[in-house]
């Protein structure tokens, strides 16, 4: 059972993974240093606990204790208490669903793993918006689809914005980061994956002629700006584009995905989502 404090010093040095919540790039460094992630709000604090991530501690105020007693009861993690005023101040900005966690960032699996035990995956190409990237797991998991691959470059799926807009899918839907990116289409083809990237390119067909029966399929998807590199629309095995209406170009990415995730789902029922069995780092601080 989470042992309740209440405090009233938001300089307590146990509140440290909750400072200034606001400024990305200095959270980006510090969740990745101390091996945590945050989760924000009732619903999303109880899918990652009911997922099997380790929580460090919670942050809430008074109000939600009653709430969320029964994942305060399934854990020995500290329970901090502080007035909403307090929670805003310490962390830059108004929780208006009341709650937070830091708990453990899970060991990710590597992307031979994921390939292996999939068969649609959505492929992201330096995504930098975390709302663009949370959107996608959303689709991906609402949509039959089975994991995802990261560029180095792409947004953290467990970056507090993200994991929100993604209502809690990034903590049981497979990811991997591919660490040589250059040679990833080469992965994907090894493991038998045919390749589609959404691109504008000439030769880009319309999404509805791609094959019902493609037994691996892998969409790329690029940058919000400039799309996919030339690299990867080369080396794909098709290139494929959404019709528009005239005058109109493209989609945003979060949007594209979601269309194309729909057009290209497996035809059996989608899998319900594993949401248990997480594996953490050990011996994080």
């Amino acid at each position: 059972m989470a042992q309740i404090a209440r405090l009233d010093d938001i300089d307590d040095p146990r509140l440290r993974d909750y400072t200034d919540l606001r400024d990305v790039q200095l959270r980006l460094r510090l969740e990745s240093e101390r091996g945590l992630f945050l989760a924000e709000g009732e619903k999303v604090v109880r899918r990652a606990v009911e997922s099997g991530h380790t929580p460090r501690s919670f942050l809430m105020s008074p109000r939600w204790l009653d709430g969320l007693a029964d994942i305060l009861d399934s854990t020995d993690a500290p329970c901090f208490v502080l007035d909403d005023a307090a929670i805003e101040k310490l962390t830059g900005f108004h929780v208006h669903r009341g709650s937070l966690a830091a708990l453990e960032r899970p060991d990710l699996p590597s992307p031979e793993k994921v390939l292996a035990d999939a068969r649609r995956v959505v492929v992201i190409e330096d995504l930098a918006d975390h709302t663009n990237v949370g959107a996608i797991f959303r689709s991906v998991a609402a949509l039959g689809f089975d994991a995802v691959l990261l560029s180095p470059r792409c947004a953290d799926p467990l970056y507090r914005r993200a994991i929100k807009v993604s209502m809690g899918s990034v903590f049981w839907l497979p990811y991997a980061r591919v660490d040589d990116w250059y040679g990833a289409p080469d992965l994907l083809r090894d493991a038998g994956y045919t390749t589609y990237a959404m691109t504008l390119a000439d030769d880009s067909v319309p999404i509805d002629q791609v094959p019902r029966d493609v037994e691996r399929l892998a969409l790329i998807v690029g940058s919000e700006g400039h799309g996919l590199t030339a690299h990867w629309e080369q080396a794909a095995d098709h290139r494929v584009t959404i019709p528009m209406a005239v005058d109109i170009d493209s989609l945003n990415v979060a949007s594209s995905v979601a269309v194309a995730c729909w057009e290209l789902r497996p035809r059996q029922r989608p899998r319900q989502p594993r949401r248990s069995g997480a594996t953490t780092r050990s011996g994080s601080s």
